[in-house]
């Protein structure tokens, strides 16, 4: 299983990168998670949007979901060969209005996925654990049927009792990282320092930071992240890379 980083920064894009979305491939099945701006555009760099599988929404803030219009528009117009004649997007029906927003007749098709269950896509098994952001969001733990190995995305959320049960194991661990150390006031986020204690208290493979500030040194953010991390490996993840889980 791997996964290709296509936008990483929190809010808004930034110096020509855009916003959380992640490419989840295992064999030729192809996940979107999240579609936040500009995602559709580096898409097109690594794979014919038309031979996604599925697409996966954590939440509904814009920066998780700003192209998810213009991937409708795609699948209604573009000419090609589909990979699914219509699309389905998975979302929580927590926000009614927003989930009714991803259907689109004839090119997708919004399906609710139960945070407290099971959910089977392809040769993927994914469980979701409630965060703790100001609208519902919903961290997904992707296992690879086949193989056990698992990604455990945070999506976004401030630290809280039961994070690091949720991720605990995993074999990487992607995580909103979106202050300093020394970020004071209310956060919606983890801090680098909270990220690395997450993956260090849950004894995770590997810690990928994303959902990045656009200010101050992201060198610096994987130094404080990697302090609290101890000995196990912590990158800042680079739009276009991709990962093997």
């Amino acid at each position: 299983m791997q996964v290709t980083v296509l936008g990483c920064y929190g809010g808004y894009p930034y110096n020509g990168v855009g916003t959380s979305s992640y490419l989840v491939t295992s064999g030729d099945y192809h996940l979107l998670v999240d579609c936040g701006s500009g995602a559709l555009t580096a898409l097109q760099r690594y794979l014919d949007p038309l031979q996604l599988d599925a697409v996966l929404l954590t939440h509904y803030h814009h920066d998780h979901t700003a192209d998810v219009g213009v991937l409708q528009y795609l699948w209604q117009l573009a000419p090609g060969t589909k990979r699914e004649p219509v699309l389905p997007i998975y979302g929580h029906t927590a926000d009614q209005a927003a989930f009714a927003g991803l259907t689109w007749p004839g090119a997708t098709e919004g399906r609710a996925y139960q945070p407290t269950e099971t959910l089977h896509l392809g040769p993927l098994t994914i469980t979701f654990g409630a965060t703790k952001h100001p609208v519902p969001a919903y961290a997904p733990r992707i296992t690879e049927t086949a193989t056990g190995r698992t990604l455990a995305f945070t999506a976004d959320t401030t630290v809280f009792d039961g994070l690091a049960d949720w991720a605990r194991g995993a074999d990487v661990l992607l995580a909103d990282t979106n202050f300093y150390a020394d970020h004071q006031g209310t956060a919606w986020h983890l801090t680098s320092t909270q990220a690395g204690d997450l993956a260090k208290r849950a004894q995770v493979g590997e810690l990928l930071l994303t959902h990045l500030p656009q200010t101050g040194s992201l060198a610096q953010l994987q130094q404080e992240a990697q302090t609290a991390a101890g000995a196990l490996p912590v990158s800042v993840v680079h739009a276009g890379t991709t990962y093997r889980v």
